[in-house]
């Protein structure tokens, strides 16, 4: 989609200035997720290796293995394990296109609270069912995922529910970083991470725990070129909208920046990159074929990406993340029978 951008004054504050979390918060998250979840595996493909070339040495995190098959459980249950009993009892509220709900349902779910999920009309119909059976109630309303961040504010103001946002709360965000984390402890000689940029939660979660114990580490983010309203702010230095999105990848679908991410994103990232559609798709098939593992949209833009930055990664050690595997049956096949 080529969009035309426009002064991000629609929705969100002025950046802060100031980093979101530390280093600490991540290690608290982590103590409060470990009793519900397992590190995930780190794993080479070597037929992944053989068509990205130039040497590349790449490392892959499988977040597709989690609870609720997507990193983004990491961010729910840091969120929900930090709630007083009061805030248990009011119950959450949280806008998702799928994964960011799914993450705060299953919190709910073990911990006793009552979720509601505010989806875009016409979301992913496997990541609506997923989220109620978690016990989640979904609410659909808007045309995307900015539309239903709006209902999610009136929601909490009504019943007085506690905001659950997928990016703008530091647990959220440090919840993310304890994936990161997972990563370097198993392997510090790292060089490069790339992560799918939706929110940013993921990668300032990654900036923050490289700057501890891996500061040389080369953080790249990825966005998809139908919705290039991050990538977009990131180069430009300031923060852009834009009009809609265009994607199927549904993790990187937003059309705004984020208020606790863009300064560290800016600050810290070494490069955004964009991939199209048609690279999604050919990297779903890619990873298909080469590690038997189903991933969505956002989880193949690592390897997209990967295959775009070769030869400016060459010879080094690679990191990029599975975030997701929560790809609905008709998307896929359209994506086998190469219609995307």
């Amino acid at each position: 989609m080529n969009a035309t951008t426009v002064t991000d004054s629609d929705r969100n504050a002025q950046p802060t200035g100031a980093w979101p979390i530390t280093f600490d918060d991540v290690i608290a998250a982590r103590e409060r997720v470990a009793p519900y979840l397992r590190p995930t595996p780190l794993r080479r493909y070597a037929a992944l290796e053989a068509v990205i070339g130039h040497g590349i040495e790449l490392l892959v995190k499988h977040e597709n293995h989690q609870p609720t098959n997507s990193f983004k459980v990491r961010n729910g249950l840091s969120l929900m394990t930090s709630l007083s009993a009061e805030e248990r009892r009011r119950g959450v509220v949280a806008a998702s296109t799928g994964n960011h709900g799914q993450g705060i349902a299953y919190g709910g779910s073990l911990l006793g609270a009552s979720v509601t999920i505010c989806v875009p009309a016409g979301n992913n119909p496997e990541k609506n069912a997923a989220m109620r059976s978690f016990g989640a109630t979904v609410v659909e309303e808007g045309r995307d995922y900015d539309d239903a961040v709006q209902a999610m504010m009136r929601i909490a103001r009504d019943e007085g529910r506690v905001v659950a946002h997928s990016t703008n709360d530091p647990r959220i965000i440090a919840g993310a970083g304890t994936m990161t984390l997972e990563i370097l402890e198993e392997r510090r000689d790292i060089d490069a991470m790339i992560i799918a940029l939706g929110g940013g939660s993921q990668a300032v979660g990654a900036l923050t725990v490289a700057g501890e114990l891996a500061p040389e580490l080369e953080v790249y983010a990825v966005g998809a070129e139908g919705a290039p309203a991050q990538h977009d702010s990131w180069h430009a230095g300031e923060r852009l909208t834009t009009s809609g999105v265009s994607t199927f990848a549904e993790g990187v679908a937003t059309r705004a920046t984020y208020d606790l991410t863009f300064d560290a994103l800016r600050e810290g990232l070494t490069d955004f990159v964009l991939v199209s559609e048609t690279d999604i798709a050919a990297s779903v098939r890619l990873v298909i074929g080469a590690t038997h593992q189903l991933v969505e949209g956002a989880g193949a833009m690592g390897v997209a990406a990967a295959m775009k930055l070769a030869p400016r990664l060459e010879g080094k050690r690679v990191a990029v993340i599975f975030c997701g595997g929560n790809l609905d049956t008709a998307v896929l096949r359209r994506i086998l029978a190469n219609e995307i």
